[in-house]
């Protein structure tokens, strides 16, 4: 007899991409499984006109889904892993990591100009804190504007708008199909990505042994160790989307390397360091990260962000 399980989800293009990526996988997995998706709208969703870190902090396209997942109303919910708070609800867990999409960010402008070719002043659109640090520790002659919207919407506004080039995450983009638009992969060195670029979180209830065992087998290892030890570095710094810190995490030959930064709003001040160290310790490894850029002072530069967002939040 078919059973079946309830997947949660939100309802852009991109959201019900990664959503039906595991109805496919678990239902070929699985022949007793029927996938039915559930599509939730998320406050991130219903606010369109305003910056992410206007609206608030980490959690804004997450915690409807988690509410029904906690209710019972949903036995799965699918995330982008960068949306994910660094705290999870109690009686909710991390399921399953499956394996990374390219965690770069990319840059899309007309005319495939790269960004070392953009004029100066040249509008950059992006929807994140994060990027627009990083564009302008780059490029201090810049205009960045706030840019939201699903990307087939973020793309059309730059095709059709007054903006030279967006930057956004290379993963949607690849997940879409849409990698002809790209004008240059902004590497790691060019720009940390978020904590978590790339991979999907696969959210289950703690008490839910058989859904557990259900999507195990679309875990990736490597990818989990890696996203968790981001996870640590971003809660040890108890980030969110009014913040610009970066993480990207990679496993070679058994080490974990985990490069992490902090930047000030205007890109002036920037703490980036590296830390190493073996791959079963990546939480720890995490953790030492971010304690030594607070060390270095990235504490100074969190309490400055946070009076910063307190002051305009009221």
């Amino acid at each position: 007899m078919a059973h079946t399980i309830r997947v949660g989800t939100r309802g852009s293009q991109l959201a019900l991409w990664q959503a039906n990526w595991v109805k496919s996988e678990l239902e070929s997995r699985h022949a007793d499984l029927d996938v039915e998706l559930v599509i939730i709208k998320t406050k991130g969703d219903k606010i369109l006109d305003a910056p992410l870190a206007r609206v608030g902090g980490k959690g804004l396209f997450v915690k409807e889904i988690e509410d029904q997942l906690i209710d019972g109303q949903i036995d799965v919910a699918i995330h982008s892993m960068k949306d994910m708070p660094a705290d999870i609800p109690d009686g909710l867990c991390i399921g399953a990591v499956p394996v990374r999409e390219n965690p770069c960010d990319v840059l899309i402008s007309k005319n495939k100009t790269p960004l070392d070719g953009l004029k100066p002043h040249a509008v950059v659109g992006t929807s994140s804190l994060r990027r627009a640090a990083q564009l302008i520790h780059l490029r201090p002659d810049l205009a960045i504007v706030s840019l939201r919207g699903n990307l087939d919407t973020r793309i059309r506004k730059l095709e059709s708008g007054d903006m030279d080039a967006i930057v956004v995450a290379a993963a949607g983009v690849l997940r879409l199909g849409l990698g002809s638009h790209i004008s240059q992969y902004l590497t790691a060195e060019h720009m940390l990505p978020a904590v978590g670029q790339g991979a999907l979180c696969i959210e289950i209830r703690e008490n839910d042994p058989l859904t557990a065992t259900r999507i195990q087998p679309l875990n990736h290892e490597a990818t989990r160790i890696t996203v968790l030890g981001e996870r640590a570095f971003l809660n040890r710094l108890e980030g969110g989307c009014q913040v610009p810190i970066a993480a990207f995490g990679q496993i070679e030959n058994a080490t974990f390397i985990l490069d992490g930064l902090v930047a000030s709003l205007d890109g002036k001040q920037m703490i980036r360091k590296r830390a190493s160290g073996p791959a079963l310790s990546a939480g720890s490894i995490g953790v030492e990260l971010a304690e030594t850029l607070l060390a270095q002072g990235a504490d100074r530069i969190l309490k400055e962000l946070k009076d910063h967002a307190d002051s305009v939040n009221g």
